[in-house]
């Protein structure tokens, strides 16, 4: 009778069939079909950073310099600006803010948007993203009063007051004209420094440029509803990082310009 007994150095069908499993899960997935996940993973990624953690913004103007630079002919700063941590605090005298323009503030705000309706369609994706600037009148100044406080200037010093007390503002270093006894508040000839007291709404704020002499902030929109302050529920994040260019890499203080 022939033996029936299996070669012990044969490998069994089952072991394999396992070792052919083995070698089939442990062939590396095609980058080509790994690609389209990862790049949807970044995209995901890059629209929650943007969207709950910090977004970079370009400075376009020059009403905050010399903190900021946004003058004609020179490279716009590019600066971080983080939205954590006013989920947590409202804005502080002396913090640097970026916050969609009230509607009096929009009168000469021009959409960015392409007419074609599939360019707009990328644009938007691309803003959701953040390689596209949203389409919306995002500004940038710097905190003076907050709800409840009285702001107005000047004392005999060109000062703004916040509660009768003067600021400490180093950072102004362009401003209007003020000089006692010729060009001051109680002169005929009064200084563009010059502005009625305003009680801040609780919930807002009141908002002021670095370069007091070319800057359409809080002052210049005196008048509207708001009586030129800016709701905290605009207030998109704090600036607290300038990233671009090289050359101006560097954090922004936020100064306590009320003593307190």
């Amino acid at each position: 009778m022939a033996d029936s007994q299996q070669d012990p150095n044969r490998p069994s069908d089952s072991h394999s069939e396992k070792s052919e499993e083995t070698r089939r899960e442990k062939k590396p997935r095609s980058f080509w079909r790994e690609l389209p996940i990862l790049i949807l993973v970044a995209l995901v990624l890059s629209f929650l950073l943007q969207t709950f953690v910090a977004r970079v913004y370009l400075i376009p103007s020059e009403s905050m310099e010399p903190t900021l630079h946004g003058c004609a002919g020179c490279t716009g700063d590019r600066i971080v600006v983080e939205k954590i941590g006013y989920r947590f605090g409202d804005p502080k005298p002396g913090d640097v803010i970026v916050f969609r323009g009230p509607d009096s503030w929009n009168s000469e705000f021009t959409s960015t948007r392409s007419s074609n309706a599939i360019i707009r369609g990328a644009q938007e994706v691309g803003s959701l993203i953040g390689v596209v600037a949203p389409d919306e009148n995002d500004l940038v100044k710097r905190v003076i009063a907050t709800g409840g406080q009285t702001v107005e200037c000047c004392d005999a010093q060109g000062r703004v007051l916040v509660d009768g007390k003067p600021l400490d503002e180093p950072y102004v270093q362009m401003d209007f004209p003020f000089t006692p006894d010729v060009m001051t508040c109680d002169t005929e000839l009064k200084s563009g420094r010059c502005f009625a007291p305003v009680t801040v709404p609780e919930g807002n704020v009141w908002v002021m440029g670095d370069n007091r002499s070319n800057s359409a902030d809080s002052r210049f929109h005196v008048s509207d509803e708001l009586m030129g302050t800016v709701p905290v529920d605009n207030v998109i994040g704090k600036a607290f990082l300038i990233a671009l260019p090289p050359s101006r890499f560097g954090t922004l203080d936020s100064p306590d310009i009320q003593g307190q």
